[in-house]
């Protein structure tokens, strides 16, 4: 169980550092003495800079919800990860009109589909299965490593 929670929260971590903290054209290694280009292939959403801070902010909120669920599965509190996963991954009415306003159809559709598997993570969680839980939080990330994969801001 133990190994299954560090391999999550590295994930997380390397999900939140790509897609959260790289900005568009460079992404600094190592000291700050040491830059290195790389060219960003991803399709920008080409949002205005309030939108992207929102987003951005919203992305965070959700590396914070997993690991929130990942820490209450291992403390055997499947209700309180339930309540989260639904609450701050699910496809509440302000995350569906949130996807609505995106231009790209098919980030609209990618970010409806993760917000539904929140709500999937949700249920699954109150069964209290941990393989099925894990397998069910696997499936939601698998949407934000897809979408940070695809996209930029």
């Amino acid at each position: 169980m133990k190994r299954i929670l560090i391999a999550v929260s590295a994930l997380i971590g390397i999900v939140s550092f790509n897609g959260v903290f790289a900005d568009d054209e460079k992404m600094h290694m190592g000291s700050h003495h040491h830059e290195m280009s790389v060219i960003d292939t991803r399709t920008s959403l080409a949002v205005s800079p309030e939108m992207k801070q929102h987003q951005l902010s919203n992305m965070r909120e959700h590396v914070v919800a997993i690991k929130s669920i990942v820490g209450l599965m291992s403390e055997n509190k499947f209700e309180e990860a339930s309540k989260i996963a639904h609450a701050k991954l699910g496809l509440t009415p302000e995350m569906e009109a949130m996807c609505g306003m995106f231009n790209n159809e098919q980030f609209k559709t990618l970010g409806l589909a993760f917000h539904k598997s929140g709500d999937d993570l949700g249920n699954v969680l109150q069964t209290k299965d941990v393989n099925a839980s894990l397998r069910a939080l696997n499936k939601t990330m698998q949407y934000c490593v897809e979408c940070h994969a695809t996209y930029r801001q």
